[in-house]
């Protein structure tokens, strides 16, 4: 008979996973010189939150690192449909956000144009900045974020129920 592994253990590849997403994100703007765009942007969110929970998790009681799995598993699905969303808007099969999307015109004055190009994000978020393998960044990351998910799931059906029986 074999032991369920600790809850804590469990969310160290989670943290590790979360971290190496992070730190690959900060390194190609900042190392690579690649501005991230305003979906970019947002799709780094859960990968803090993540690296939160898994933290309090590790640091917390067991249930609470069963809490940090399980908030875990829905930061990352969340991540993979927010990166399957940016993928959609690169390749037009959905519209994105305004500000970062399509080009400006169709302003009826030269004030109507300033505030278009005020409001417009400097990278727009249609057209991939970066492709390994003909992969976008938004698509290594939604690969990324099934991948933990994945994990997290995975990790979730190790624990033992509350009985003790898996």
């Amino acid at each position: 008979m074999t032991t369920a592994p600790s809850p804590r253990i469990l969310l160290l590849p989670l943290l590790l996973g979360s971290a190496a997403v992070i730190l690959a994100a900060l390194g190609f703007q900042y190392i690579g010189g690649l501005a991230p765009c305003e979906l970019c942007l947002y799709e780094r969110w859960p990968y803090y939150a993540a690296i939160v929970f898994a933290l309090l998790g590790i640091a917390g009681s067991t249930i609470g690192a069963r809490l940090a799995i399980a908030a875990t598993v829905l930061l990352f699905g969340a991540s993979a449909i927010l990166a399957f969303y940016h993928v959609g808007v690169e390749q037009h099969w959905f519209a994105g956000p305004t500000a970062c999307t399509g080009s400006v015109g169709g302003a009826a004055s030269i004030e109507e144009l300033k505030r278009q190009l005020v409001a417009r994000q400097p990278v727009n978020c249609d057209e991939a900045a970066w492709r390994l393998f003909g992969v976008s960044l938004a698509g290594w990351n939604l690969l990324a974020s099934l991948a933990l998910f994945a994990l997290g799931i995975g990790g979730l059906r190790q624990l033992p129920t509350r009985g003790g029986a898996r």
